[in-house]
C-alpha cells in the first residue's frame, strides 16, 4: 500500500461517513506516515482525526484479533493450493462476518 492508495481509502471513507467524524487508529506503515498522506490528513482536521499505535502493540490492534482467529480456526494446516485456500476463506468469511465476533475483536483491544 502507498501513500496515493492511503489517500484514496481516505476520501472513499469520507464519502461513506456523509459528514460524521472519525478517530481513526493508524499503525507505522510508511504510507500512513509519508509527508504526503499527513499532509492529506492535516486537511481534513474537520471531519478526520488519528491516533498513532505503538510501535509493537498487536494487542491493541483490533485486525490482530482477525488474523489469529483466521490463522487458528480456518486457515491452519490447510495444503498450499490456492483453490483451497479461497474456499476455506470465503468460508471464514462468513462465520467471521458476524457482528457480535468482530466487536468482540474491538473489545478485547482494549479500545471499545
Amino acid at each position: 500500500m502507498n501513500s496515493d492508495e492511503v489517500i484514496k481509502f481516505l476520501k472513499d471513507l469520507k464519502r461513506h461517513l456523509r459528514g460524521k467524524k472519525l478517530l481513526l487508529f493508524m499503525d507505522g506503515l510508511p504510507a500512513h506516515r509519508s509527508k504526503k498522506t499527513q499532509e492529506y490528513i492535516k486537511s481534513q482536521k474537520h471531519w478526520l482525526k488519528t491516533a498513532r499505535l505503538p510501535s509493537y502493540a498487536p494487542e491493541m490492534n483490533p485486525i490482530e484479533y482477525l488474523w489469529g482467529c483466521l490463522k487458528k480456526k480456518h486457515l491452519g494446516n490447510l495444503y498450499p493450493e490456492l483453490s483451497i485456500i479461497g474456499k476455506a476463506l470465503r468460508k471464514a468469511r462468513r462465520k467471521i462476518g458476524e457482528e457480535s465476533l468482530l466487536r468482540g475483536f474491538l473489545r478485547a483491544s482494549g479500545l471499545y
